[in-house]
């Protein structure tokens, strides 16, 4: 089972990544201010990563694809990495949308 680990940044906000069961890093959040917004972006991870339509795939400017996870509100909650091809991409997909929603929440700061 996949987990989500919150670490602090150099500038002090809070960030988390969404961690494969082998450890890769599948989802990474953008920078919160406080614990608890960025608990609340877990949560919202957690819940949209289950529809498809919240997956917006991308591509790059060195042409490689990547995606981001949309809230309800169209706001990004997390942005994967780069890909090397749209097959490693849809399998990133599947991983997150596996992994996010049971994934416990641990703290490395």
């Amino acid at each position: 089972m996949g987990k989500f680990v919150i670490t602090l940044r150099k500038n002090g906000e809070y960030q988390f990544n969404l961690k494969a069961t082998n450890g890769q890093v599948i989802l990474t959040s953008e920078g919160y201010t406080t614990k608890p917004a960025c608990l609340n972006g877990i949560e919202s991870v957690k819940k949209n990563a289950a529809i498809p339509e919240r997956f917006e795939v991308k591509v790059a400017k060195n042409g490689k694809p990547y995606f981001n996870l949309k809230a309800s509100n169209g706001q990004v909650v997390g942005a994967s990495q780069m890909y090397a091809s749209p097959a490693t991409l849809k399998a990133g997909i599947a991983s997150v949308a596996k992994n996010a929603p049971e994934a416990p929440v641990v703290e490395e700061l």
